[in-house]
């Protein structure tokens, strides 16, 4: 009776323990499910985020199915489609596990012995073991490889690594148990020859072909019984850590592709959102008195805010791309969210502020970004990194006035001068004298034969190099005939410093003063062409005013150069066999994807372009954005002699969209 009990286990010995924990499962899951959308609904309104349905789901579908992010990290992203096709197209495998644990010869109903079925499903298993194990290789060997700096070059580092340990082992192991229920089916039903059945298979199958029916039996019961436990406890163990985002993004990511700030899948880059409080527009001229200003502590964090928080898989691809991190700065854009995520979800309601010395995040992480926008570029799940450190800046000059040191003088030039610098106004024509051929300046409205304004900038007027600039195209759009104008004293700074450094009180002051003198400039005229060689400039007057309801055709000079040296109006003088690398901004290239017509304008006088390492979409910053030209760059290396670095060692002559040698 003992050796039968063993052979012939009572079904419940399986089926109890499998349904019992499944319950207990399910409930923790549904109940950590129901917390976490209570907690995002808790969040400041964002109304934003719910146009454009169809959209939104498209670019969700495309993002997710197609890989779109993950695919830049090539290996990397086939691996885990896999691994993530196989947890949604796996389930059958686990539903016939229950049926398993009860009846060793159980299968789905209709589809159980559907061929194609069961080979989708077993290449599946065998290709999602193949991702899961190329992805833990790839985590161990970028940690172990990149010790320098304590280890601080893996984009791993900072992450919870138990976790992702964890998640890895729980696949292995469904995996293993997939593919060792398929050899036990075939051994079953005496499998002796390859088959379709179990195409895939079959060497499995006949390892247990040896075993009596009995055993196998049992068998299939223990192992499907495995695979019912590991599959349950991974629910249990998430369901009791919300903050788990390496296993929460399989739920979560959809929904934060799907509410990303552009419906229409451009990255979340470009320019700033609106400052929200309450779900609407702060109104800077009558504010009301309960108007929440940036986020100060955790219940100012709107919804898509927190989602974003708790979709972060701690990948580390928004850490590997930071230049501030990279120069050993201490902000981290993955290390920033995790720890917005571990206060913000554990402390809904709490007054405790975010930004403080002793706080998640501490000022020296929140002013060392550039706002380059190379995380938000890289994130597989549209975290928007940027916006909530403009934000979290917004609440410290607005409420706290704390911020660094410098900035204070650079505000107070901006108010009363219109320039950083706090340079004179009339000094704005001063570049003029210095052209010997006629520019028109504008006063009062455009004159109709005038096809372009030509906004100089702050840089473009007063700073000695970026004036050369402004000279040397001025020149260039003379001789090729196009008529141009320029506002001279009546320009002010867009206020792109003053918004990216979180002084947006300033930014609407200089930025409606431009809108009205633009206004005034163009009159009725329909199209209404500005061109600008600030990356900055192109992108505040450009983007950002259009959230006032001003647009305009914005056009950088390289594109309107390099237009008119393919219309044949500008022609080299002499081809140069010259070899340049080119820089590409951080503002122009990743924030408007403006990559080809600087190049083209470069190789049209016959210079040969040899790229740097970190080129266009994943350039690397000059250290000057995020009103970070402002300030003393005291913590680490600087990040623009990095990247002059990188120039030197392609051995080339540097170039910055400059285009001398056309006339």
């Amino acid at each position: 009776m003992r050796t039968a009990f063993w052979l012939y286990p009572s079904p419940m010995l399986f089926a109890l323990p499998a349904y019992l924990i499944t319950v207990i499962a399910l409930a923790l899951f549904t109940n950590a499910g129901w917390k976490i959308y209570s907690l995002l609904k808790s969040g400041q309104p964002d109304p934003t985020r719910s146009g454009n349905r169809a959209k939104r789901l498209g670019n969700m579908t495309r993002e997710v199915l197609g890989h779109t992010k993950m695919l830049r990290f090539t290996g990397t992203g086939i691996a885990h489609w896999f691994v993530m096709i196989g947890f949604g197209a796996l389930l059958g495998t686990l539903i016939t596990a229950y049926g398993q644990v009860i009846n060793p010869k159980f299968f789905l109903p209709l589809i159980g012995h559907f061929v194609p079925y069961l080979v989708f499903a077993e290449a599946i298993a065998w290709l999602t073991g193949i991702g899961i194990v190329a992805l833990i290789g790839i985590r161990q060997f970028t940690r172990l490889s990149r010790k320098a700096r304590g280890g601080k070059q893996s984009r791993f580092y900072g992450s919870g690594s138990w976790k992702a340990y964890y998640v890895e082992a729980t696949i292995l192991v469904i995996v293993f148990c997939v593919i060792a229920l398929r050899g036990l089916e075939g051994a079953l039903e005496n499998q002796t020859a390859w088959s379709w059945q179990y195409a895939l298979s079959y060497p499995v199958v006949e390892s247990f072909n040896g075993l009596s029916t009995a055993n196998i039996e049992t068998a299939i019961k223990s192992v499907a019984l495995i695979k019912i436990l590991v599959s349950m406890a991974w629910f249990i163990v998430i369901a009791l850590n919300l903050n788990m985002g390496v296993a929460w993004h399989r739920f979560l990511a959809f929904f934060n592709i799907y509410f990303k700030r552009n419906a229409d899948g451009k990255n979340s880059l470009g320019e700033l959102p609106e400052m929200l409080s309450k779900g609407k527009p702060v109104d800077f001229e009558d504010p009301a008195e309960d108007d929440i200003f940036g986020i100060g502590k955790s219940a100012d964090i709107s919804w898509k805010g927190l989602l974003d928080m708790a979709s972060c898989t701690e990948c580390g691809r928004c850490q590997s791309q930071c230049p501030a991190w990279h120069t050993d700065k201490p902000l981290s854009p993955k290390l920033l969210i995790m720890a917005m995520r571990d206060h913000a979800l554990g402390n809904i309601g709490s007054e405790d502020p975010i930004v403080s010395e002793n706080g998640p995040i501490t000022p020296d992480v929140l002013w060392s970004c550039t706002s380059c926008g190379a995380c938000v570029n890289e994130c597989p799940v549209d975290i928007e990194h940027v916006d909530h450190i403009i934000n979290m800046r917004r609440y410290q000059v607005l409420v706290e006035s704390e911020f660094p040191t410098e900035l204070a003088n650079t505000f107070k030039n901006l108010e009363k001068a219109g320039n950083p610098w706090g340079a004179n106004r009339n000094d704005r024509n001063a570049w003029i004298a210095e052209c010997d051929f006629p520019i028109r300046i504008v006063e009062g409205e455009l004159p109709e034969e005038v096809e372009y304004l030509f906004w100089v900038g702050c840089a473009g007027a007063y700073e000695e190099r970026a004036k050369k600039t402004t000279k040397a195209v001025a020149e260039l759009l003379y001789r090729a005939g196009v008529e141009f104008a320029v506002l001279g004293k009546s320009e002010t700074c867009t206020g792109d410093p003053a918004r990216r450094a979180g002084n947006e009180f300033l930014y609407q002051i200089l930025s409606r003063e431009n809108i009205e003198t633009l206004k005034e400039t163009f009159g009725n005229r329909g199209v209404k062409k500005v061109v600008v060689t600030c990356p900055h400039c192109f992108t505040t007057i450009g983007r950002d005013y259009k959230q006032s309801g001003f647009e305009l055709e914005m056009v950088h000079h390289t594109q309107l150069l390099n237009q008119l040296v393919r219309e044949g109006r500008l022609t080299p003088v002499t081809k140069s066999t010259k070899s340049v690398t080119y820089h590409d901004p951080c503002y122009l290239g990743r924030h408007n994807e403006i990559y080809e017509p600087p190049r083209e304008l470069l190789e049209a006088t016959g210079v040969k372009i040899s790229e740097m390492p970190r080129n266009k979409d994943r350039s690397f910053c000059c250290g000057a954005g995020g009103g970070r030209m402002w300030m003393e760059e005291k913590i680490g290396t600087r990040i623009n002699l990095n990247r002059v670095d990188e120039a030197i060692a392609t051995g080339r002559k540097r170039s910055q969209s400059r285009a001398h040698s056309v006339e």
